[in-house]
């Protein structure tokens, strides 16, 4: 399945997934390559057929509703990436393509179950963001790919937001901390968690001033922010985030705008994924 609006994916793309498994001697039961507005209604009837293998290539918004609609008894989800952040095929695949993501899972294939989580409904399996600063994200992918006007301009954007409000954070109803921004690792994209663990890792960014603030922007785009002094780290199952007002929120690199508060769940072994190998992690 291809969203042909997702952010590097056409619908030439869908035919050069299909010629591309075909040069593999794989030939899909079904090949739908649409838009966006179309996903949900074209993924009930392909799960419909309960297919052994759902192979899905475009953004965050596409993977993680594909992503959401898979079980532990199948199908296999192979995520494929197609769009700017890539959260889940990052976290699943590294930075491989999804022409070398396909070679090297054909080469040496593996199950790996995944353990997500959920809030307000909503599952994710890799990653949450919380709070006004979540904007940080988007500019650091946007350095990535070497836009640095618009890294420049969300930048700034999440600087604005980013002292808007307070968040609270509970750890499994216990500790306490507070802060503009609240993370939600899942074990897939923790390396402080084994793959298999049923557990949450939760940080909580807490700038001093402006300064603190830019440094984040800056540094966030080249290594890992959670290591910064302003980020508060800690495991559980269970994440609580309090705030007045809407939240806004990415989940796996899809942005959402939810009502407090809001109540972050352990999904024990959510789907399985095919992967290489030597899947990173």
């Amino acid at each position: 399945m291809v969203n042909a609006a997702s952010g590097r994916c056409s619908r030439a793309t869908g035919e050069a997934l299909r010629a591309h498994l075909q040069a593999h001697g794989l030939a899909p039961a079904e090949v739908w390559c649409g838009l966006g507005a179309d996903l949900c209604p074209a993924l009930d009837r392909v799960l419909a057929g309960k297919p052994d293998v759902l192979i899905v290539l475009g953004g965050d918004g596409t993977v993680r509703t594909a992503a959401e609609r898979c079980e532990p008894s199948g199908p296999l989800l192979m995520p494929l990436p197609g769009g700017t952040m890539n959260v889940l095929p990052r976290a699943l695949y590294g930075a491989r393509t999804w022409r070398q993501a396909i070679n090297d899972l054909l080469t040496a294939p593996q199950l790996c179950p995944v353990n997500g989580a959920r809030v307000a409904g909503q599952r994710f399996f890799a990653a949450a963001l919380f709070g006004g600063p979540s904007l940080l994200q988007e500019a650091r992918e946007a350095v990535r790919y070497g836009e640095f006007a618009l890294a420049a301009r969300k930048g700034l954007a999440a600087l604005r937001s980013a002292f808007d409000r307070e968040l609270i954070c509970l750890w499994d109803d216990a500790d306490e901390a507070r802060g503009e921004a609240v993370a939600v690792l899942c074990p897939l994209a923790s390396p402080r968690l084994a793959a298999t663990e049923a557990r949450l890792e939760a940080a909580v960014v807490h700038p001093e001033g402006p300064l603190d603030a830019l440094r984040l922007v800056l540094t966030a785009a080249f290594r890992d922010w959670r290591a910064d002094p302003d980020v508060r780290c800690a495991m559980a199952q269970t994440v609580e985030v309090l705030g007045a007002g809407p939240v806004p929120a990415l989940l796996d690199g899809e942005r959402f705008t939810f009502e407090g508060p809001l109540r972050v769940e352990l999904v024990p072994e959510a789907f399985l994924a095919l992967t290489p190998g030597d899947r990173p992690g």
